[in-house]
């Protein structure tokens, strides 16, 4: 990101060709990587609400190391391939040292907003409203259960503000992650547009693209109260006293 907003200030790529060539495979590859564990966060949480019994025993710490781990080595051969067929990497060297630019020719450019864009977008909507669903399911039954056993409960209150908070939660990740891919994936796809606006569009929200993996770890993680106290925590220095590792923040 620093490289990509020094690009957009100047207008000019002083880093050179090698330099070029390592930031559009990494920005490509870590990009990709990071929307799809997006979506793999959307499939964990979807399996512990809707099984939690087969959730508890079958999913474990190894197995989502494994999986993230395999979503990394998809996204590093795929990104290879999507550069390599386009001829980037025997052409990159060749490039005028002031340019960082990489042209993708028209089905590849399709092929990638379907494996980085749709399939995720749609996983992540999808399992969301059915998490969605069975929240505001449980928060019925909760609801059905204490009007019985006392009418006038406070908890009748505890969960409905619950099920709102679930609703805005799910919002908020699914409206921010559109607001930083849309813009995007749909200025690369659009036919006829001339080459230096197309290259202006691009750049700018590809930057909008890479903010999108800053926001993610800060919309999920927060919205965690031990999360909040374990920053806390390490903020005030206090996780360099003895009794830290003592301290309850759940």
């Amino acid at each position: 990101m620093p490289m990509q907003f020094i690009w957009l200030i100047e207008s000019c790529w002083f880093f050179g060709t090698r330099a070029c060539a390592f930031f559009n495979f990494v920005s490509f590859h870590l990009t990709c990587a990071s929307i799809h564990i997006v979506a793999l966060i959307a499939v964990d949480r979807c399996m512990a609400l809707s099984n939690p019994f087969y959730y508890s025993k079958k999913i474990t710490v190894n197995l989502m190391i494994i999986l993230a781990s395999l979503d990394w080595v998809f996204s590093m051969a795929y990104n290879f391939a999507l550069l390599y067929d386009n001829g980037y990497f025997t052409h990159a060297l060749t490039l005028c040292p002031h340019d960082c630019l990489i042209a993708v020719d028209e089905i590849w450019s399709w092929v990638d907003f379907v494996v980085v864009f749709v399939l995720p977008c749609c996983i992540m909507f999808v399992l969301y409203l059915i998490i969605f669903g069975i929240a505001r399911k449980h928060a019925t039954a909760i609801r059905a259960a204490n009007s019985q056993g006392n009418p006038n409960s406070k908890n009748d209150n505890v969960s409905k503000r619950s099920e709102r908070k679930a609703a805005k939660v799910l919002g908020i990740l699914v409206s921010v992650f559109l607001l930083c891919v849309v813009p995007y994936y749909f200025a690369s796809v659009i036919p006829g547009i001339n080459s230096q606006i197309l290259e202006a569009v691009l750049n700018y929200t590809s930057a909008l693209l890479y903010l999108n993996s800053l926001f993610n770890p800060i919309i999920y993680a927060l919205f965690y109260p031990w999360f909040q106290k374990s920053m806390k925590i390490i903020l005030r220095c206090q996780i360099c006293s003895p009794e830290s590792s003592l301290m309850q923040v759940k």
